[in-house]
């Protein structure tokens, strides 16, 4: 009894951080440029428990039986697909049209040193600086140029065009250009290695391939549409359903120590009777 109840408990675990991870999309299903995630299950490791030798009981199955222990959370993985696109025509949303090409912006860690971060989210605006303006993200980070510098602009700049290749223009009143800035785009090879922050916005450890900026020649590889914003990639319909499948898992799990508690009860009875 014993054995079950602890099997009970560790898929319980498991699928209450399954749960979490459905809540998390499901919170995120109209946030900017969010990815989901999708929780995976290992079984947890087995004890073989043989027959004894003695034992000459007629047999069709296999010598010793296998007791498992439940299930634990193996991962939960980033889905990097493309979201839909929405139309804003608002001058300074950006949304890429390719999978795994991010925006670097410029995040601050616990010890207040400056790093590269990464997100999807692409609808920026302008705070000024000085006599400048800076380009920065709904949360106040300024976004990158090619050069992982932040992106300053001409407290003139009325008008803002942006070429599918990530180059924004940057036009005073009366046409003339006053600025023109290669946006800071990188494709992230290995997604599985980021690391999330607050506010839909990643770091990524230190690690060989992992990353690749697009400058120079490679920024044909870009693509980008402005006047859009990538939506997330939750499906509604599919998380509700993965939900409600994982709490019924729940329940019979917590069925189970309910019923094991009850067959403890029993043996205790009859032991003292």
């Amino acid at each position: 009894m014993l054995r079950s109840m602890h099997t009970a408990a560790n898929t319980m675990n498991a699928l209450q951080q399954r749960l979490d991870t459905l809540s998390h999309n499901i919170a995120n299903s109209n946030t900017t440029g969010f990815k989901r995630r999708e929780a995976s299950f290992a079984e947890l490791l087995t004890q073989q428990v043989d027959r004894l030798p003695d034992d000459e009981a007629p047999r069709q199955t296999p010598a010793g039986v296998r007791y498992g222990n439940g299930a634990g959370l193996a991962s939960t993985m980033l889905v990097t697909a493309q979201g839909p696109l929405t139309e804003t025509g608002r001058a300074l949303d950006f949304a890429f049209t390719a999978a795994n090409q991010w925006f670097r912006v410029r995040v601050t860690d616990a010890k207040g040193v400056a790093t590269i971060g990464y997100t999807r989210a692409g609808n920026f605006s302008l705070t000024p600086i000085g006599d400048r303006l800076a380009l920065v993200t709904s949360d106040g980070r300024p976004v990158l140029d090619e050069t992982n510098a932040p992106i300053e602009l001409s407290a003139h700049a009325t008008g803002f065009q942006l070429s599918p290749t990530g180059t924004l223009t940057a036009t005073d009143a009366n046409g003339a250009v006053v600025a023109r800035v290669n946006l800071g785009v990188t494709v992230i090879r290995r997604p599985q290695l980021l690391e999330a922050l607050e506010d839909n916005v990643f770091t990524l450890p230190t690690a060989p391939g992992a990353t690749q900026e697009l400058n120079g020649n490679l920024r044909s590889q870009i693509a980008m549409k402005q006047g859009a914003l990538e939506q997330s990639n939750v499906d509604l319909g599919e998380e509700l359903i993965g939900l409600m499948a994982t709490t019924r898992a729940y329940q019979l799990n917590a069925r189970a120590i309910s019923i094991s508690e009850q067959m403890l009860g029993l043996i205790n009875n009859l032991r003292s009777s």
